[in-house]
């Protein structure tokens, strides 16, 4: 019989040692958000600037952290790559330090498995258990992906990151060395949801029947949609994140995932961000499950949930239905992220369907965020062929099986009053207004 806590022992070292490994010009794979981990990222950040090391490409999806390698000092040394970009390395992207990488994030193992050959592979896990397992915690992404074609597979052991159940568990025998650091996770608190965002909510609540799954993203708008659905009964989730919304909706008893067509029974993700409160309920729960994301935000298998919904947000959107989310003109601020996974997979199941949010305006009410065009340069994100309900506080502009004429004219009414005759004289001027 193998003793892990043997193996373990032995390839038990320090975010040092696994630091030194790493040489100019290395791949690195990291997995999602809070799974970056923090030690051995230090210990490298150090290394490079004494040993003077470049081109270290460190992949990931989204940087949570206020990591030293976002700093000016490490240009050219350590490449950030986002696969999705955070607020924090929003300045190294535009500043031209860090690189982004465009993608469905349905595909990202995909890419990795077929595209992108690292050469180290890192992770924060929890704590091994007795069958020596340890679990990614709250990010089940793409980590597997990553670690399959990777030289070395580094986990810093974190006895704060939970034990997240599902298809998100790493072994012994596959890991090539371990440090341990024990720290909390950082959090994301409720943000509080203003006036729009409880106008919007409430619009989208009213479209959601008993027994319908859901997707939800984080921030003021998903959270007001989850505060009119307490009410609700035999919701489900499926959802590419897990947040504050669902623990409140599954602990009101609106939420039993009893009506799911997959997965019933259980609340599935592919990651979270949050509360702590959060993280210590996805802690060792059985009733809720994360797995990859090529799992998850399968548009085939989302779909196969009937009266699938989908909740996401844009920057702006133009009179034909084009939705800008990642960009502000040609600016880089997140990514494509899972908005067109669930979109198309909620579009394709029976019932199902998906919403886009934004407020009216921006900038103290002078810009109007439904606009004739899109930006100059901005990145297009949902297409004007998947795009379902745009939803403003003044109203959702239903555009599935609608015409150019129609769309604009269902988007201007739910524009900022002070700017429907100014966007209907655009629409004249496009010979779009039949």
């Amino acid at each position: 019989m193998l003793d892990y806590q043997k193996m373990y022992r032995q390839k038990l070292t320090t975010a040092e040692k696994i630091a030194e490994v790493i040489q100019s010009g290395f791949c690195c794979a990291c997995t999602s958000a809070l799974g970056e981990p923090d030690a051995i990222m230090k210990a490298l950040s150090k290394r490079v600037l004494q040993e003077n090391l470049k081109g270290i490409e460190h992949h990931m999806l989204l940087a949570s952290r206020e990591e030293p390698y976002l700093d000016p000092a490490f240009a050219g040394k350590i490449i950030h790559v986002p696969w999705f970009t955070s607020g924090k390395a929003r300045p190294a992207v535009w500043e031209g330090r860090a690189d982004f990488m465009p993608n469905f994030y349905y595909e990202v193992p995909r890419l990795w498995r077929e595209n992108v050959l690292p050469d180290v592979f890192y992770a924060m896990v929890s704590p091994m258990d007795a069958h020596g397992f340890f679990s990614f915690g709250v990010g089940a992404a793409e980590g597997r992906a990553q670690m399959s074609r990777a030289r070395y597979v580094f986990l810093e052991v974190n006895r704060y990151m939970p034990r997240v159940l599902g298809d998100n568990f790493i072994h012994i025998s596959e890991v090539n060395a371990i440090c341990e650091h024990h720290a909390p996770l950082p959090v994301m608190p409720d943000s509080a949801s203003s006036e729009k965002d409880k106008a919007i909510g409430r619009l989208i609540a009213e479209h959601i029947p008993d027994g319908a799954t859901l997707q939800l993203g984080i921030g003021g708008i998903p959270n007001a949609v989850g505060e009119y659905l307490i009410s609700k009964k035999h919701l489900g989730i499926h959802s590419e994140l897990f947040c504050d919304s669902f623990v409140k909706l599954i602990e009101a008893g609106a939420v039993d995932n009893s009506r799911k067509h997959i997965n019933r029974g259980k609340s599935v993700a592919t990651f979270a961000i949050g509360s702590q409160a959060l993280f210590d309920y996805v802690d060792d729960n059985p009733g809720v499950e994360f797995y990859p994301v090529d799992y998850i935000n399968d548009p085939r298998i989302i779909a196969q949930n009937d009266t699938m919904i989908s909740v996401n947000s844009c920057v702006e959107v133009d009179l034909i239905g084009q939705v800008c989310s990642e960009s502000i003109g040609y600016k880089n601020i997140s990514g494509t992220g899972g908005q067109v996974d669930f979109i198309r997979g909620a579009n394709w199941s029976r019932g199902g369907r998906s919403f886009i949010c934004t407020y009216s305006t921006a900038k103290q009410d002078t810009i109007s965020k439904i606009r004739p065009i899109l930006a100059e340069g901005a990145h297009v994100t949902t297409s004007k062929g998947d795009v379902d309900c745009i939803v403003t506080e003044y109203g959702v502009a239903e555009l599935r099986g609608k015409t150019a004429s129609q769309r604009a004219r269902a988007l201007i009414a739910v524009a900022h009053p002070k700017f429907r005759e100014e966007l209907m004289e655009a629409a004249k001027d496009m010979n779009i207004m039949v």
